[in-house]
Parts: C-alpha cells; structure tokens; sequence
C-alpha cells in the first residue's frame, strides 16, 4: 500500500486474528470466527474499534463480492445500483455479495426498509455499522433479519500493542523510518485515543513527523501536539447521554469527585453549559429536595451564572454547584410525592374542592355555602388547626413522606405530630 496512504489505513489487520479486543467474537467459540455461512450483521460499538475492519476481513476469507457503501454519502438510488450489480454477479458468477453500510444509523426508515426484500431473498449479505445503539437507530425488521453484534471499546493495553505492531512494520508502518516513541508517549496516545485505534494511529503518524528518521519522539516533543488533541466525545449521540448518566449518578450517590470529573468530561466534549445547569436544576429538587433547601437555590443561581458569565468562567460555577449537590444530604420524598399524587389524581379523576377550602368571591357563592366553616390557622395556638384539606372521597393521605435526616428530619418530626392531631 502506497506510504501516502493514511498509516491507519494502511495497518488495518487483513485477517479476524489480527484484531486485538474482539475475542469474544473473533475467537473459536465466538459468532465470527471461520464458517462457511454468515449470516446478516449489524455491528455496533465506538469509533475506531473495527467495525469496518472485521468487515473487511470476513469478505476477504470468502469468495463473496464486497460491496461498501456509506449512508451518510448515499442513498436509495446508489442502493439499487449495488443490488444490481449483486444479482448480475450471482447469475453470471455464481458469487454472493456482502454489503458493507457504514454509519447504518444514518438513513432513515425508508432507507432502511429499502434493504429488507434484498437481505430477506439473500440477494445480499448485509453488514452494517454503527456507533449509535441499534435498539433506537436501526428499524426492528432489521434487527430482526441480522444478527446484532456488540462490539467492545479497545483497552489502552491493546492500543499500544498496535501502536507497537505500527512501529515495527517495515511494510505497511514506520519501521522503515527507524522512529522510536518513549513508552509513556504511547500511554499517553492511547489514553488520549479512549479506545479508538484510527485515531491513535493518526496521531503517531502526525508525532512521527516532529523528528528525524532514526529518532526518537520523547514526552517533550510529544507534549504540546497531544495537549491539543480533543479527548472522544459525541456531543448529541450515546457517548453524551452516558456522560450525562454519570454525572447524575455520581451526584446520587454522594461522590463529589466522581461528580467533578465526569462535569469536565462534558465541559471539554463541548457540551451547551446552559444544558447542564438544567440538570443541575431539576437534580437539585429530584434528589436533595428539602433535605437541603439551598441546594435549589444554589442549582437556580448557577444557572443564571451560566447565562451571565459563559464558558470558559462559568466552569466554576458549575463545579461549585456539583460538588455541593454531590456533597448535600439526599432525599427524593418530593418527587415521590408528586408521582404518587398524580397518580392518584389520574385514578380518581376531578373530586370535587370541599366547600369550606373554597373562596367566597361573590354573593351567590357565600350563599352556596363556599368558605362555610373555614378555619384560619393563624388564629390558632401554633398556626395549627385540625382540618380536611383533601376531597372527602380521597382516601389517600400521607403522600409526602420526608426522611429523617437533613433538613428533612425536622420536617418529618412536624409532619409526624401534625399528621396525629389531625
């Protein structure tokens, strides 16, 4: 393969094999290893994991046509030029064809259901791929005619193990240049790579250029070019909502520093800040509540900092308000209370306000008996009074139920006496 070919091209591993991280469906016992039939397939897994490579490979092994085509450049009418060409090879040659689409997420259903009759007549062995979940993205009469393959992230060991094959090859890497890398330039790289072996590989073949022939790319030189590589981040696909799910969860759990650290993730993937503080806002009630009052406070004026400052400053804001939230005392009675009542309100339907909680606005109503027996709190002995408050065929009481800890353990401990006398 021509050296002006991209080194990540030309290292792509020809054979099953040869991939590193895809045992469990490489190896002897896994759904891709040597067969004589292969049935349909969509695989689904991160950047640079070898989606497209393992592809690659199992039409290599076969006597089959390989037909790729990308959704994100193609459409139907391409489409049906490639089934074209499959059914005059398999009348004139007797061959099979596998279809490789890439970014298979990408085409909409009608798009998608274009592949069914051709997949369904054997016409075609379909590979797709993807990086987005296939259980949201891909039509379910796919799913149902392929065999969906998951495919896992590559570890950084197995990253530097290819970034070690790159360096030795004389043919396809740079082993013709005699050009060395410090092993921590290598950790680093693939650190930086979070799994994705092209890219790894793209940034070795840009670092390769810093020096000469028989030299040596050290730390130091390394320092600056990986310093501004973007660390992997999709900002609108899976990638993004996992981001999300941590952080909440880590906040949930009370681990501020998990917390902090999954915020930078989101802040260096290029996440909408205004996007965050929102979360924050509604995490501030959901899971804190009236354990911690001000942890909805504090939420609200950060997102109104965000709004004032903007990135890069509001950075702080935002760090302020995780590690607070992450830090405060816990409680979800709120949120409970609001789903149980609207429950309820859905199984009982529209009761009837009681007369006496109802205000008297005109003289027609004071006669309906509206406001009738109301009693005023305030004219009581601790602003209390016995009184019904909820429609008189509701059973339901109690549907807030504070914990006894935080700022929740004083309102429990008056709800609890309140509750009694009344």
């Amino acid at each position: 393969m021509p050296m002006t070919t991209p080194l990540a091209e030309r290292m792509r591993p020809k054979e099953l094999r040869l991939i590193l991280g895809q045992e469990h469906l490489t190896g002897a016992n896994g759904i891709l290893s040597d067969s004589e039939t292969m049935p349909s397939l969509i695989l689904w897994g991160a950047p640079g994991c070898g989606k497209t490579t393992i592809a690659r490979a199992i039409a290599s092994r076969s006597n089959s046509l390989f037909l790729s085509i990308s959704a994100v450049l193609d459409g139907v009418k391409d489409l049906r030029n490639v089934i074209e060409r499959a059914k005059t090879t398999a009348k004139m040659e007797q061959r099979s064809t596998i279809l490789f689409v890439d970014e298979i997420h990408r085409w909409n259903k009608a798009q998608q259901d274009a592949l069914l009759p051709h997949v369904e007549s054997g016409t075609i062995t379909l590979i797709g791929a993807t990086t987005e979940n296939p259980s949201f993205h891909v039509i379910p009469a796919l799913r149902s005619r392929a065999e969906v393959v998951g495919l896992k992230r590559l570890s950084d060991e197995n990253v530097v193990t290819l970034l070690n094959r790159a360096l030795i090859d004389k043919d396809d890497g740079l082993g013709s240049l005699g050009i060395n890398f410090e092993e921590r330039v290598l950790e680093r790289i693939a650190a930086i790579s979070s799994g994705d072996v092209r890219r790894a590989l793209t940034l070795m073949e840009r670092l390769s250029t810093a020096v000469k022939a028989g030299g040596l790319v050290t730390e130091k030189i390394a320092k600056e070019a990986l310093e501004r590589a973007d660390i992997h981040y999709d900002r609108d696909g899976e990638e993004h909502f996992n981001t999300v799910s941590a952080l909440i969860k880590s906040m949930r759990g009370s681990d501020p520093d998990a917390a902090v650290y999954w915020l930078a993730r989101m802040i260096h993937g290029g996440d909408d800040p205004v996007f965050i503080a929102r979360r924050l806002v509604v995490f501030a009630s959901e899971d804190v509540g009236n354990a911690d009052p001000r942890a909805l406070l504090i939420a609200t004026a950060t997102a109104q900092a965000v709004q004032l400052v903007g990135l890069p400053e509001c950075r702080i804001n935002l760090s302020q308000a995780v590690t607070y939230l992450a830090s405060a005392p816990k409680s979800n009675a709120s949120y409970k209370a609001i789903n149980k009542a609207i429950s309820e309100v859905k199984k009982s339907g529209a009761l009837p306000v009681p007369l006496h909680l109802r205000n008297p606005v005109s003289r027609e109503m004071k006669r309906a008996g509206y406001g009738r027996d109301y009693k005023y709190p305030h004219d009581y002995e601790h602003g209390f009074v016995k009184q019904q408050h909820l429609p008189d065929k509701l059973p339901v009481a109690n549907l807030y139920q504070p914990v006894n800890w935080g700022h929740e353990k004083s309102i429990w401990e008056r709800l609890k006496w309140w509750r009694k006398e009344r």
